[in-house]
């Protein structure tokens, strides 16, 4: 088998912060005490563990592909103790130490493993770097290209919360166009060919490519290679957030035409049949990938994982160590306890296959739903992966020439008792007269009780009913 290729040396991108960054001088002594366990160590500023008050941390967890509400399926106990380690994972005193920034070696290992098997990055000095979530990598991300005054590629409807990220920052946004699969590639190309300076060109685009957030919109294979030729083509580094990525749902069925309701769910991919990753195709190493355990296990973990060439891992890890040096040890402790102990790869899929069918059974009964109760009054691509759908709004024609429309309809929202989320939010252009009105309404269906899904679809139905067709 060839060996596979070194990554493109991108570091002439990098911010003169991020040039500058070097490793903690006081971390950088942690690798001697790593290669000999001989050495006694009267440099390290640490806590005694023996002043650590936790003797163990544990937590009861549901088998692997079983939903915690199965009453009927015994769950398991399982606990990290002080001083015990085993074969895989470390004692709880070393999660509740101070460590580099790159994370607990067992928690890391697992990342790397899962990345391998599911991504199999085609370059040979990939790494990974632990995170807290993707909106903590997304800034160390940021952070590694940009300073005030640059300008980041984004979808004309983003996510919010990375916009408020960088406007802070002084950097500005450049929207591209989108369509049903997210960024359009030829409008990415336009904007950048099109560019009035090459010494103010953007470096980095941003991208949500599975279930794109506010959108739904999912990437196809094709249009994931047309994305990465035109970021080859003007030497662009993607930001590959991507944490819907394990909720791909496999194509809504309309309940009409299903016999057997299991039929609707023979197509989850699990892990084996997921969408090809940007980073999956990255032959450059020009790919920066954001992996969360937000939406997989539980978002107050704040777990998550950087995957990219070396060079820009190592960086973050400098970031990392002055800035929240790694997630938190008991979170740690208990995400690598479950996975490699407790549920393994294997056991990992089965949950994930599992948290598929629990949302594509929401998907499926929302989208029931909302065709019954809003024809005529809006229109949606149905998603086939992650949480949302994006309504646009048929308007009247009397209501689509009225200035201020989508406040009177958010109104109306608020006082039928339903809320969605105005499409104005998710623009990188802010609250301007050319986005307040545009007719776009975010509906998430991940977190409401299943049993409420038609009084508030119904409700929104009302609410619409004076400013649609």
């Amino acid at each position: 088998m060839p060996s596979k290729p070194h990554s493109k040396d991108l570091s002439d991108l990098f911010s003169e912060v991020t040039k500058l960054r070097k490793n903690s001088p006081l971390k950088s002594l942690q690798k001697y005490m790593d290669a000999d366990p001989t050495i006694v160590s009267l440099g390290a500023g640490l806590p005694h563990p023996d002043t650590f008050p936790f003797v163990s941390i544990g937590s009861t967890v549901a088998e692997a592909g079983v939903s915690v509400t199965d009453s009927s399926v015994a769950a398991k106990d399982i606990s990290v103790s002080s001083k015990q380690p085993t074969a895989k994972i470390e004692g709880l005193e070393r999660f509740l130490q101070y460590g580099n920034g790159r994370g607990v070696p067992s928690y890391t290992r697992f990342v790397q493993e899962h990345t391998e098997r599911v991504h199999s990055p085609l370059y040979e000095d990939w790494d990974v770097v632990v995170s807290a979530g993707n909106t903590d990598a997304f800034t160390k991300a940021i952070a590694l290209f940009y300073q005030s005054g640059d300008t980041l590629i984004v979808d004309e409807w983003t996510y919010p919360a990375a916009i408020e990220t960088v406007r802070p920052m002084g950097i500005r946004l450049a929207p591209v166009k989108m369509d049903s699969e997210g960024m359009v590639p030829s409008n990415l190309d336009h904007l950048c060919t099109t560019w009035d300076s090459p010494e103010t060109a953007p470096r980095l685009v941003y991208m949500v490519p599975t279930a794109q957030n506010p959108t739904g919109a999912t990437m196809s294979l094709a249009r994931r290679h047309d994305i990465y030729a035109v970021a080859q083509k003007h030497n662009l580094v993607i930001i590959e957030d991507d944490p819907y990525y394990y909720l791909q749902l496999g194509s809504y069925k309309p309940l009409a035409e299903v016999n057997d309701p299991e039929d609707r769910y023979k197509d989850l991919p699990g892990i084996k049949s997921l969408a090809p990753s940007l980073l999956s195709i990255d032959i450059d190493g020009r790919v920066i990938r954001l992996d969360s355990f937000s939406k997989v296990l539980a978002p107050g973990l704040r777990c998550g994982w950087i995957t990219a060439p070396k060079y820009i891992t190592d960086k973050i890890q400098f970031h990392n160590e002055t800035s929240i040096q790694q997630p938190a040890g008991f979170s740690q402790a208990i995400v690598s306890k479950l996975m490699n102990e407790t549920w393994g790869h294997a056991g990992w899929e089965k949950h994930l296959v599992q948290t598929q069918r629990q949302y594509a059974e929401r998907r499926d009964m929302f989208v029931d739903i909302c065709q019954s109760y809003l024809k005529g009054k809006v229109e949606f691509t149905i998603p086939t992966a992650g949480m949302f759908l994006w309504f646009r709004v048929l308007l009247n024609e009397t209501a689509s020439k009225r200035k201020g429309v989508m406040g009177e309809i958010f109104e109306s929202m608020l006082n039928s008792h339903v809320l969605l989320v105005p499409g104005y939010m998710f623009s990188p252009l802010g609250q301007t007269e050319e986005v307040l009105d545009k007719p776009y309404m975010r509906a998430a269906f991940s977190y409401a009780a299943e049993s409420s899904f038609e009084i508030a679809i119904s409700r929104l139905a009302q609410a619409l009913e004076p400013f649609t067709c």
